[in-house]
């Protein structure tokens, strides 16, 4: 194995400061890139899609709560216990976070967006537009345990 560097290429600004895991989608986002390695040009298009991948670092995890094997997730002993990689939650191994958030604005550095889970000043690491082409293709199944820890997410 080899070590990875990343730089980030920016920084969410966010309302919420504290790790929550619910009602994202009440929560004011944008990022902004870094001036030093980046000008307008870096977002320029973006804006005629709908959606974009936020890719960020999960830096204020607690590195003593990593998992690398199974777990309840949100310590809901009623959903059953699965490897770390068959879920969602924050305590990851490289604690990188991945969500596809609806653009709201370009202007200049910033992106407006809704709908990203990550708190006031974490590190974005890459963003893609979202294009449907790259969705799943053929059906797609999750547990029904999913579908009930994700009812208050959004």
């Amino acid at each position: 194995m080899h070590t990875i560097l990343l730089e980030p290429i920016g920084v969410v600004r966010s309302s919420r400061s504290a790790v929550v895991d619910d009602d994202w989608d009440a929560v004011a986002t944008r990022i902004e890139l870094d001036p030093d390695r980046f000008t307008p040009d870096a977002l320029a298009g973006l804006d005629s899609f709908s959606h974009v991948e936020v890719l960020f670092h999960m830096d204020q995890v607690d590195p003593a709560r990593i998992v690398t094997g199974a777990r309840h997730p949100r310590n809901q002993t009623h959903w059953p216990a699965v490897g770390i990689f068959a879920q969602r939650g924050k305590n990851r191994p490289n604690q990188l976070g991945l969500t596809i958030c609806r653009v709201v604005r370009v202007a200049g550095l910033t992106l407006e967006l809704t709908g990203l889970d990550a708190v006031d000043n974490t590190p974005v690491l890459d963003l893609k537009p979202w294009v449907a082409e790259f969705g799943p293709r053929g059906p797609t199944r999750q547990p029904a345990w999913m579908h009930e820890l994700m009812r208050g997410y959004w």
